[in-house]
């Protein structure tokens, strides 16, 4: 099911009146992380390795 479609107990983006917004700056996850765009990476001990960031792809 949608979060929009659920009640804002159940999801972040739920509730509200009518077909409403997300309504924050950027989608949550069902708990209430950032979806997308945000970075998961933390392993700091191969940072050495990579050489240079990958670019993003136009849209």
């Amino acid at each position: 099911v949608r979060g929009t479609a659920m009640s804002p107990r159940d999801h972040p983006h739920g509730g509200g009146e009518g077909r409403a917004p997300v309504g924050m700056s950027s989608p949550k996850s069902p708990w209430g992380q950032k979806t997308r765009g945000k970075k998961t990476r933390v392993n700091k001990a191969t940072d050495k390795y990579i050489v240079r960031r990958r670019s993003k792809r136009r849209r």
